[in-house]
């Protein structure tokens, strides 16, 4: 069976001047057409039919026959039946072979896959069609004019997903057999529609149609390798789910383990499309199907041996918080909750240290830090998405001690969705103004009602920080002690390890802090020198590896 993909490009084109051979993404726009038509297959011939010069020159450095159309049907009142049937009869005497089937191929359909064409011909060839068009689904309520009239497409208004398909013309490809060309048609009496999805139906006409696909096109496809357990906390999962929320112009995957179980429940909850794996080694699949450009490695200190192991499968991998050997052969490492002065002797130029790369959620760049007060009305409590240490039933038997003499302070603990605050012998107790919120999705609402605060050292300092909220600090274990920057320099008080404080210490902190306003004021304007709300932008530069890193 012989094949002839034509591809019409002339060069009379007035709304993007010379668009068939403008560059798009690296390469010329019709360059995509001609790919899709050399990897159909041996038993095909492609050909561009074109009165231009510049695109005869271009075609034949990509591979493609060209077919030299005379003046008559490169006007712009010509239609592509005569077009097609010209470059028909024109390749049938180029390749001596009659031709089986013809498939026109708009070279304005960058986004179009070679894969949904190859399933199209054996759609066509399989139900023994005489032409199929392809068409992209679009459902909506609509509206038409008849004698001055509006009048609508529909009998009854329904949501989107409930109407009757609404097939628009894609102009991608349209395939028929060889005996349906003619001067006048290109179609067959057995016709149908091949669906292609709405990425690949963008046929571009207008400016606004050539950056968006070009932006498409320049999409990433990046992995966020993350776990987050009872024991290590969701600190990483948490963050990993706040960059993958800042890259809405990329594909994004979370890949976790398994074995995962509190990690994976908030990735769950987020609606991210996510892989599991049984190790770190197990990632033949992800590779398969989601062929990733990038990889994020959040999963703490690395070796040199799976780094390598990565590279060989992955063209870039940058890690986050990785102390280990691997850190020194990745592209990029991002280690922001640690100082290079305590970790490296040279810092190298991949890597980069410090709060200037903490990645905030959007709601803390919408949200104005707490007015300082004198008196405490609320004291807010937060030990992360798991506290290991249960550090939240420290503070929780504390202050049933102290809450009828402080009857005026509301305590909020904000426990996370891998801590069971109930098993952990937590209660609301409105009698007292304790009140307990699990898995917050809002937090910098309570945040900006709190006059004092404790918490772990991890990530959410720098929320606190940013919010400048006066914090009492316990490390969770001691790699968190390790991060510099929960100190009274930047308005905390570091207690330390956390299992270590004694409740007598953590009464006296709280009373003190409660009743000296001077400190806490001190604290608070401690913290106005941080800003961290350009650090999303320098974080993805350095992901994508537009920083010149």
């Amino acid at each position: 069976m012989n094949i002839l993909v034509v591809i019409p490009a002339r060069g009379g084109s007035k709304g993007i001047p010379r668009k068939n051979i403008r560059f798009m993404n690296g390469k010329p726009l019709i360059a995509y057409a001609i790919n899709n038509g050399l990897k159909l297959g041996d038993n095909v011939d492609c050909v561009v039919t074109t009165d231009d010069d510049e695109i005869s020159y271009i075609s034949k450095f990509y591979g493609a026959e060209v077919v030299n159309r005379n003046n008559g049907l490169s006007m712009d009142n010509v239609t592509l039946d005569p077009v097609i049937f010209d470059a028909v009869t024109k390749s049938e005497s180029i390749f001596k072979k009659a031709y089986d089937i013809v498939i026109t191929l708009q070279p304005t359909s960058p986004l179009l896959n070679v894969e949904t064409l190859k399933e199209a011909i054996k759609y066509f060839i399989e139900n023994r069609k005489d032409t199929i068009i392809s068409v992209v689904n679009k459902p909506h309520l609509s509206w038409t004019k008849i004698n001055s009239k509006i009048k609508p497409n529909y009998v009854q208004r329904l949501n989107r997903q409930e109407l009757p398909p609404n097939y628009l013309e894609t102009g991608a490809f349209l395939i028929t057999k060889r005996e349906f060309i003619t001067k006048k048609s290109r179609l067959g009496h057995k016709l149908d529609v091949f669906e292609v999805a709405e990425e690949e139906s963008i046929d571009i006409d207008s400016y606004n149609d050539w950056i968006i696909c070009e932006s498409i096109l320049r999409r990433k496809n990046i992995v966020f390798r993350v776990d987050g357990t009872k024991e290590r906390g969701l600190g990483h999962i948490y963050n990993c789910i706040t960059m993958a929320f800042s890259f809405p112009e990329h594909n994004i995957l979370i890949v976790t383990k398994q074995d995962a179980i509190e990690g994976l429940k908030k990735i769950k909850s987020t609606n991210l499309p996510y892989m599991m794996i049984r190790n770190d080694y197990d990632i033949d699949d992800v590779i398969e199907k989601f062929k990733p450009d990038i990889w994020v490695n959040d999963c703490l200190d690395t070796n040199k041996e799976y780094i390598e192991f990565l590279k060989t499968k992955i063209g870039r991998v940058v890690t986050i918080e990785d102390l280990g050997e691997g850190r020194n052969y990745a592209d990029a490492v991002i280690n922001a909750i640690y100082d290079a002065s305590d970790n490296d002797k040279v810092v190298q130029a991949n890597q980069y240290w410090g709060s200037e790369y903490i990645c905030l959620r959007e709601e803390f760049l919408l949200s104005e830090p707490k007015t300082f007060s004198e008196k405490v009305n609320n004291i807010l409590i937060m030990f992360g998405g798991t506290d290991p240490s249960n550090l939240n039933f420290k503070l929780y038997k504390l202050i049933l001690k102290i809450a009828d003499e402080y009857n005026d302070i509301k305590f909020n603990f904000i426990t996370g969705i891998g801590y069971d605050y109930k098993q952990n012998g937590i209660l609301n107790l409105s009698e007292k103004n304790i009140f307990v919120t699990n898995d917050c999705r809002f937090v910098t609402k309570y945040m900006q009602e709190a006059d004092l605060a404790f918490s772990s050292q991890g990530r959410t300092i720098f929320e606190l920080a940013c919010m400048r909220i006066p914090t009492v600090i316990m490390a969770q274990n001691q790699r968190e002690i390790t991060h510099r920057f929960a100190q009274m320099e930047n308005g905390f008080l570091n207690l330390g390890l956390g299992i270590n404080v004694s409740e007598k210490t953590l009464e006296n902190t709280i009373r003190w802090l409660i009743e000296t306003p001077s400190i806490r004021y001190n604290m608070h304007k401690l913290m106005e020198k941080w800003n961290f709300t350009s650090n999303t932008s320098k974080i993805k530069k350095i992901i994508i590896g537009d920083n010149n890193d």
